[in-house]
């Protein structure tokens, strides 16, 4: 037996958690579907299930190997055919990607039926955190980073730059005063944002409208938070003044109201990042296009 089709089997074992309904399911012996999962086990020197006389339970590697396995057969799958079709086989099999919270509740997951009605055979998992997530070693097809990339082993399309605003609340504006210079930021506070709680935040950024050079204001705060929906609330809710992007409806919101516009910090590039591969899935390049049309008109 091929690996391919062993891979075919020990995913369905992983699917319907038995031996016998495998099996049954796929019109083969029991012997067979347990033949194909020793023999993985046995390339691949772990355990992939954990067995009982009453069930079969994948363990740590065999979750990390299902998950692979199933975007390496869709990517098989997917080759073969292409060239059946002629060069245009219909995208199958299951797309990853991870999305900051604002851009996946505001702009994609609304927009994300047009995708799948073009391509109702793919698998959408959307992770929406404002972690940084491991593109590699998490299994993600691609993510959407915002700010600088990092990881130069990462391809990167840019997809457009969103402009940076100074806010604060109109309740917070009316107990403290609306901030007019930069020295008037001694009297406020600042909502701190930090990816990990703990570290020590950069203060109140700005691009100096002089020479164009990124410099800070360090300033106090009673709060800091690791996520944008938390980051709007804080400022809602008259804990400071924040530095955001308008994503979406992110800062369509009455109750703030922009200071200090001769002070951004500085705009914020918007890419979308894969791992380095030498043939990068179809569905994957269908998603890249996809997201352009998305973001523009929306910088």
């Amino acid at each position: 037996m091929d690996q391919i089709e062993a891979m075919r089997i020990y995913s369905r074992v992983a699917e319907l958690g038995s031996f016998t309904a495998t099996a049954e399911n796929l019109g083969l012996l029991k012997s067979t579907v347990s033949n194909a999962v020793q023999q993985l086990e046995s390339t691949l020197g772990t355990r992939l299930f954990h067995r009982t006389t009453r069930k079969v339970q994948l363990t740590q590697d065999g979750q990390a190997y299902y998950e692979r396995c199933r975007d390496l057969i869709a990517d098989f799958e997917e080759l073969n055919a292409l060239f059946a079709a002629g060069g245009q086989a219909d995208l199958r099999g299951r797309l990853r990607v991870d999305l900051p919270l604002a851009f996946a509740r505001d702009l994609v997951i609304p927009r994300l039926p047009e995708f799948l009605m073009r391509h109702p055979q793919l698998e959408i998992e959307v992770s929406s955190t404002d972690r940084r997530v491991d593109l590699v070693r998490e299994g993600f097809d691609c993510v959407l980073r915002v700010g600088a990339v990092g990881d130069h082993s990462l391809i990167a399309v840019p997809l457009g730059r969103f402009e940076q605003f100074n806010c604060a609340s109109r309740a917070y504006l009316e107990q403290h005063g609306t901030p007019r210079t930069l020295a008037d930021l001694a009297m406020h506070r600042l909502v701190h944002y930090a990816q990990t709680l703990g570290a020590r935040p950069s203060g109140f950024e700005y691009v100096s409208p002089e020479t164009g050079e990124l410099l800070s204001v360090p300033m106090q705060g009673v709060i800091t938070v690791n996520n944008s929906d938390a980051y709007r609330e804080a400022c809602r809710a008259g804990l400071g003044i924040i530095q955001a992007p308008r994503v979406g409806r992110y800062l369509d919101d009455d109750t703030l109201v922009e200071i200090l516009p001769d002070y951004r910090a500085p705009s914020l590039p918007i890419s979308l990042v894969y791992a380095n591969r030498r043939h990068l899935p179809l569905r994957v390049k269908a998603f890249i296009e996809w997201m352009k049309t998305v973001m523009s008109g929306r910088m």
